[in-house]
C-alpha cells in the first residue's frame, strides 16, 4: 500500500480526533473563548456530546470508521454483512453519543431489515464520511470503491445526496492517489454525466466561490449542522482554500464550529491523498490513541 494511501486513512482518523473535543459546539465566539485557536487534541467537557471519552479518542463517526477497518482487514475484501454485525456490536454496550441515525437504523434492525434494507434516511454527511478504509482497499478499483463507498453508506443513511456524496469523494480520493490535484479532481467529477445533474455540482459551484472567502464565514453560510447539503460545500471550500496545508485546513474545519468531525474527516481524507504523511501534524497522530491499531489494521490490508 502506497504511503498517500495509509497517509489518507490516518488522516481521516486524526481528524476526527482532532474535532473530538469541539464537536457540536455550534458558537465559535464560544469555542474561541474556551480553547482559542484550536491547534491540539483536546479532551471534550462534561456538558459536551462525548464526556465519556478522552483526548486522543474518537467520536462516533471514528468509532464506526475503525470497525469498518477491522472488517475489511480480518475478511480482506468489503463485506456489507460482516461490517453489519460488528457495527451492531458496537453499539450493543456503547457507552458514547449515539445519533439519530444510529438509532434509526437499530430499531430497524430490531423489526428484521437486513444490512441492504435497515439504513435511516437521514440525509447526514457522516454516513459518507466513514469511506477512508475502503479508499485503502479499493482505490485502484474506482468504479468498485464508488459501489462499496455507497453500500457501506447505505447501511445507516439511506438518502439519495448522501449516497451520492460517499461515491463522489470515493471517485475523488481514487483520482487523487493516481496523482489529479484535489481541486481539479473534483472539478472534473462534477463536470462528468455521472453528477452533472445532481445537487452535488452546484454544492461545488458554491465551495469553489467561496473559496477566497474566511472559512468560519463560509461554513456559517453553507450551515453548520450535519446535513449533507450543508456540509458537502464547506468540504469543498476547505480542500480548495487549503489544497497545500492539511493542518490550516483542519483547524479551519474545527474553528469552523458545528459538525466539524464529518467534515474535518473527508477534508482530510482528500488532501493527505494528495499531501502525504508528512502532511499530518505529527503530535495529532503521536496523541491519536488507536494509532498502532490502525497501522496494523492497514498493514493487513492488500491495497
Amino acid at each position: 500500500m502506497s504511503d498517500n494511501r495509509k497517509a489518507a486513512v490516518l488522516a481521516s482518523f486524526a481528524a476526527d480526533s482532532f474535532a473530538l473535543g469541539v464537536h457540536w459546539i455550534y458558537d465559535i465566539q464560544e469555542i474561541e473563548a474556551r480553547f482559542g485557536r484550536v491547534t491540539t487534541l483536546e479532551t471534550p467537557g462534561p456538558d459536551s456530546y462525548h464526556p465519556n471519552r478522552k483526548k486522543g479518542e474518537f467520536t462516533h463517526y471514528g468509532d464506526q470508521m475503525l470497525v469498518l477497518l477491522a472488517s475489511i482487514a480480518d475478511q480482506g475484501r468489503f463485506d456489507l454483512e460482516d461490517f453489519s454485525r460488528r457495527w451492531r456490536a458496537l453499539f450493543a454496550d456503547y457507552d458514547g453519543y449515539m445519533d439519530g441515525a444510529t438509532k434509526k437504523t437499530l430499531a430497524y434492525y430490531d423489526r428484521g431489515k437486513t444490512a441492504e434494507t435497515a439504513g435511516s434516511h437521514t440525509g447526514d454527511f457522516a454516513g459518507a464520511a466513514r469511506i477512508a478504509p475502503l479508499v485503502a482497499l479499493l482505490a485502484d478499483e474506482p468504479d468498485a470503491l464508488a459501489e462499496a463507498a455507497r453500500d457501506q453508506t447505505r447501511m445507516t443513511h439511506d438518502d439519495p445526496n448522501t449516497l451520492d456524496t460517499a461515491a463522489f469523494f470515493a471517485s475523488v480520493a481514487a483520482a487523487v492517489l493516481k496523482g489529479t490535484a484535489p481541486t481539479a479532481a473534483i472539478q472534473e467529477l462534477a463536470a462528468s454525466e455521472a453528477f452533472e445533474m445532481t445537487p452535488l455540482a452546484m454544492w461545488v459551484e458554491e465551495g469553489f466561490k467561496s473559496r477566497d472567502e474566511e472559512s468560519a464565514a463560509a461554513v456559517a453560510k453553507f450551515g453548520q449542522a450535519c446535513e449533507t447539503q450543508q456540509v458537502f460545500p464547506g468540504v469543498v471550500h476547505l480542500i480548495a482554500k487549503y489544497e497545500t496545508d492539511l493542518k490550516e485546513a483542519l483547524i479551519q474545519a474545527v474553528m469552523a464550529g458545528g459538525e466539524s468531525a464529518a467534515r474535518g474527516s473527508m477534508t482530510a481524507l482528500i488532501l493527505a491523498a494528495h499531501l502525504g504523511m508528512d502532511s499530518i501534524p505529527p503530535d495529532w497522530l503521536d496523541g491519536m490513541k488507536k494509532r498502532s491499531d490502525i497501522v496494523s489494521l492497514l498493514d493487513r490490508i492488500k491495497g
